[in-house]
């Protein structure tokens, strides 16, 4: 068993938790900073199961400043750190019907007022594009019954695409490693450690009228304990958080990706105008929250879709996909918009977990004494890490205001619980 002391201990080696620490030690470089999990490497829990899409189309002023800030990141990772993150401009398309479009018209306004790159398009221009895209059913009954919206109109956010999600996460595991910090794979996070400020040694302590913080965590192989604990765990964080009391502000959903290669969807790799990859954007259909993005490294479709009613919360140590999701489920809505997925199954799949904030969607970087809760990324930690980690590590630091990459300010407590301010997104896949 092991006894350690550090200054920084950030629980949880996924996205959040190696941004985070990288920030944290890159501001604090002779402090010690010690990452721990218990998987054996970096994102295993859930980040490298992501589908790794990206974009900067938001109403919330705040989600796309953290989201547009990081894919700038995302940029200087890749060509001035020299890491291989298969960062690809593919753009994101929505597909939407009259009434959605207009309805969404401010959105739409907003989001070109706060610098999105976007481009609508009508259904004329659309069907010259994208030949394999059904836009009007008709008089198909089968479609009447599924409840399927035309297709009128199609935006298209230009600075979006994808990522690989598991090569991101290493790259932060490597940065981490280069400036001193430390990790310690296989190492479970069991319980915080709460204690009170000053210690009279009498059984039961704390009691609820000393002033009391936490001091780090008991973990499968001892104690470690910290001036500062952060508690970036994903979904496993409610478990660390709810003994103490303490709201994580998230709660898990299973999220599944199917993968598909077949010469029928070679269409979908041969789609000029969008991209200068030659392909079809990240797209979300009009109905059901399906959505696809090619992968341009292996020729494939990864295809999710954003099931919320009807799926429940659920925290499981392994996910699994269930191939009857698409079969029985997404299969009728897809292949009605785009035919050539017709008796296509398929090559490969598996599940992952959300955190997800059900307030706001938004992610949370609260305050507690001796602790930092980073978390509540509702799927979209990724696109939003390197600002998340930036605001992370000013909390640290006392700092009212956090500079993410590229210059522009971000106040930490907008992020936090007791002065929160952050507009609630009306564009959630």
């Amino acid at each position: 068993m092991i006894r350690m002391e550090c200054d920084i201990l950030v629980i949880g080696a996924g996205i959040l938790g190696l941004s985070s620490a990288y920030h944290i030690k890159m501001e604090n470089p002779g402090k010690k900073v010690v990452v721990i999990d218990k998987y054996g490497g970096p994102g295993q829990g859930n980040s490298a199961k992501s589908e790794g899409g990206f974009r900067n189309l938001f109403t919330s002023e705040t989600n796309f400043l953290l989201a547009d800030s990081t894919i700038d990141w995302f940029k200087h990772m890749e060509e001035e750190l020299g890491h291989h993150i298969s960062l690809s401009y593919i753009g994101y398309l929505f597909l939407l019907n009259e009434e959605h479009y207009t309805g969404q018209k401010k959105a739409w306004d907003r989001i070109r007022d706060q610098g999105g790159e976007m481009r609508v398009l009508e259904r004329k221009e659309l069907k010259e594009m994208i030949p394999g895209l059904v836009t009007d059913f008709g008089d198909d009954e089968e479609a009447e019954l599924l409840g399927l919206n035309p297709v009128d109109y199609g935006v298209f956010g230009k600075k979006c695409g994808g990522i690989d999600a598991d090569a991101l996460t290493r790259a932060y595991e490597e940065e981490f490693l280069k400036l001193g910090g430390e990790i310690n794979y296989g190492t479970e996070a069991e319980k915080l450690v709460l204690k009170p400020e000053l210690e009279l040694e009498i059984p039961g302590e704390p009691f609820v009228w000393q002033d009391s913080h936490i001091t780090g965590v008991e973990t499968t192989k001892g104690e470690i304990q910290a001036d500062t604990t952060v508690v970036a765990a994903g979904v496993w964080s409610e478990g660390l958080l709810d003994p103490l009391g303490v709201d994580s502000f998230m709660r898990p959903k299973k999220r599944q990706l199917f993968v598909f290669k077949d010469p029928r969807l070679e269409a979908l790799f041969n789609v000029e105008g969008f991209n200068e990859y030659g392909v079809m954007p990240l797209t979300i259909l009009p109905k059901a929250g399906v959505l696809f993005r090619p992968e341009l490294s292996e020729s494939s479709i990864w295809l999710a879709c954003a099931d919320n009613l009807g799926r429940k919360y659920e925290l499981e140590e392994d996910p699994q996909a269930e191939e009857g999701y698409y079969t029985e489920n997404i299969y009728h809505v897809l292949v009605k918009y785009f035919p050539c997925f017709e008796d296509v199954r398929p090559m490969n799949m598996w599940a992952g977990q959300y955190a997800i904030n059900g307030f706001d969607e938004l992610p949370v970087v609260a305050p507690s004494p001796g602790m930092i809760y980073v978390g509540g990324a509702s799927g979209s930690g990724i696109m939003k890490c390197d600002s998340i980690a930036r605001i992370a590590a000013a909390l640290y630091a006392g700092r009212e205001e956090a500079e993410l990459y590229g210059g522009r300010r971000f106040r930490v407590a907008d992020l936090g619980v007791h002065h929160r301010n952050v507009e609630r997104e009306s564009l959630i896949l």
